[in-house]
């Protein structure tokens, strides 16, 4: 599960920045691990969440849903760690 979750953390920090390697500054992490991470989500899943050009990224057409889910899971868990 925590690798789910570490998976989930990398997706929200892609979309929030705007690209893998803004991503992988923010997280501590290389852009090859950030984009392993996000592959593996999306192979986990079956679905592709991001579509990739050079320089550029998009979500696809299921990756808004996702990635809202997903921040409001991080946010939660950010909760739960607070309050304990």
């Amino acid at each position: 599960m925590s690798g789910s979750l570490d998976e989930m953390a990398v997706f929200t920090k892609v979309v929030a920045s705007g690209s893998l390697s803004a991503a992988a500054r923010d997280l501590g992490l290389s852009t090859a691990v950030v984009s392993r991470r996000l592959a593996a989500l999306e192979s986990r899943l079956g679905v592709r969440l991001v579509n990739r050009t050079t320089g550029r990224l998009a979500l696809t057409d299921e990756g808004p849903a996702y990635h809202e889910a997903c921040a409001r899971i991080l946010a939660e868990i950010e909760d739960a760690d607070a309050a304990a």
